[in-house]
């Protein structure tokens, strides 16, 4: 079960330049779509699975994250060049650097063993779920060629920005709150 757990992580790793292609390539909108989808659910199910059978690792704690933010960072990507979005590229910027931030942060919590300060929050968990559905949302307007769910795709992806610089700025204050 170990192997399957580390496996779902590492298939988001690998499926990510994958679907960049599909996107921006081949327009394989749909078949992008359906990777995405399944990549979403492997985010999910790495981690019911590991606390499950009692499998979480230091290993995993630390992929896990990881492998969405390669996820992202692929789909921001792809879906700014293919949709020639500055829009999505100017919000994908500022989730990213976001992402750096709290990566930092993690590393000087560790090195300060305050670890606990930037642990995965319910919050965190929702801003990623938010997140995975704007992508979708953009992927199946693309696939179905419609640009009303592509502008209703912008909406989510806003929410998404919102929600994840509010998960930032709490990461930030447990790490710098004065004890």
């Amino acid at each position: 079960m170990n192997y399957f757990i580390q496996f779902l992580t590492y298939f988001r790793i690998l499926i990510a330049p994958i679907i960049f292609l599909l996107i921006t390539l081949y327009d394989f909108y749909g078949w992008a779509l359906f990777l995405f989808v399944i990549a979403s659910f492997s985010d999910y199910w790495d981690g019911f699975l590991a606390r499950k059978y009692s499998l979480e690792s230091i290993m995993g704690e630390v992929l896990d994250p990881i492998a969405d933010k390669i996820l992202v960072t692929f789909l921001i990507l792809a879906l700014s060049l293919e949709l020639s979005s500055i829009f999505i590229g100017m919000v994908g910027g500022i989730m990213l650097v976001r992402e750096f931030w709290v990566g930092a942060l993690r590393d000087l919590n560790a090195r300060q063993e305050n670890s606990h300060a930037t642990q995965v929050t319910l919050f965190a968990k929702i801003k990623t779920s938010i997140q995975f559905i704007a992508f979708s949302s953009y992927l199946t307007g693309l696939a179905l060629n419609n640009s009303l769910i592509l502008f209703i795709s912008n909406f989510f992806l806003f929410l998404a920005l919102i929600i994840t610089l509010q998960t930032g700025i709490n990461y930030t204050h447990a790490t710098f709150r004065v004890k």
